[in-house]
């Protein structure tokens, strides 16, 4: 069906729209980036799913369309740990890093991905550029113990142009989603996933059971995957699509950590990982707990 049918049925307001199936969303998704819509139509239905907001059959359909597309990063012999990192640092450093670099010390394959969508934030990718991990340059296996970032635009050109319709039209869209979601491997994985609003928090761990995903999903850090360390946060945890809490959360926030700069710049971050890693100053607790979920999940994934 052409996209400006499908745009009938999803613009028609938040009241008035109907959501699409699954197969629609994955043949919706699919005209989007093999290019074969016009600029206006792919605005179009970048509004009118703003407004209309996905349901989880519709984010399995994305999905769907992506990994049929993607420049899958080769399996290895462990299941690959997928950090998305499209939001950076805003008011506390940016700690994905950190957190890969933990996972990788663990002895497993970590990718991060991403691209920048804010332009006014410290992003992950500067940090391990810091840290002597530039960008990739092509896809390619990622070894155990190792941390490895790849450009959206390596994994899929179609998806990083969909993300910078956000530039032009200054609203999120589905592709926002997507990114936060999708599994860049043909192998075993875990998928890290967060977010900042309950209701994306309902339609993600949905499309996790829908799509059979293994991921972990909690409340990250401004947007960003890794713990904020100020709180105690709810910690889901998916094998094959079934879900399990493995942490509650608990009110209040932490006035300070210990060790974590009050500065957000990217030297100050990539010595305060050095650091860190070095044993000079402590792993902050909840990310040491993440740690040890994501690091799980991966022995349940491969089990």
């Amino acid at each position: 069906m052409g996209i400006s049918q499908y745009i009938k049925e999803i613009g028609r307001g938040a009241r008035g729209a109907r959501p699409l199936t699954r197969e629609q969303a994955t043949d919706l998704f699919g005209q989007v980036l093999d290019g074969t819509v016009t600029d206006l139509e792919i605005g179009g239905f970048c509004l009118a799913m703003r407004i209309k907001g996905e349901t989880p059959e519709e984010m399995a359909g994305f999905l769907d369309a992506t990994h049929a597309r993607l420049n899958l990063v080769p399996a290895g012999d462990r299941p690959l740990v997928v950090l998305p990192s499209y939001n950076g640092a805003r008011k506390l450093p940016v700690l994905t890093p950190l957190l890969a670099l933990l996972l990788a010390r663990e002895g497993l394959p970590v990718l991060v991905h991403g691209s920048a969508s804010e332009t006014s934030r410290v992003l992950a990718s500067n940090v391990l550029t810091a840290l002597d991990l530039p960008p990739m340059t092509a896809i390619r296996p990622v070894a155990n113990g190792e941390v490895a970032f790849a450009p959206t635009e390596l994994l899929n050109p179609a998806l990083k142009r969909l993300l910078d319709v956000r530039r032009v039209v200054g609203l999120r869209n589905p592709g926002h989603s997507v990114v936060k979601l999708m599994q860049p491997t043909a192998g075993p994985c875990v998928v890290v996933a967060s977010y900042t609003h309950p209701e994306y928090a309902r339609v993600m761990g949905e499309t996790f059971e829908l799509t059979g995903m293994t991921a972990l999903l909690s409340r990250g850090l401004e947007g960003e995957v890794v713990s904020d360390p100020r709180r105690t946060a709810q910690i889901d945890g998916f094998v094959r699509g079934v879900r399990t809490e493995l942490q509650s959360q608990e009110a209040g926030t932490a006035s300070e950590v210990p060790g974590l700069p009050k500065e957000i710049d990217v030297a100050t971050t990539a010595d305060y990982t050095r650091r860190v890693l070095a044993g000079e100053l402590p792993v902050p607790e909840a990310i040491a707990t993440q740690v040890r979920h994501i690091t799980q999940l991966a022995l349940a994934s491969h089990a």
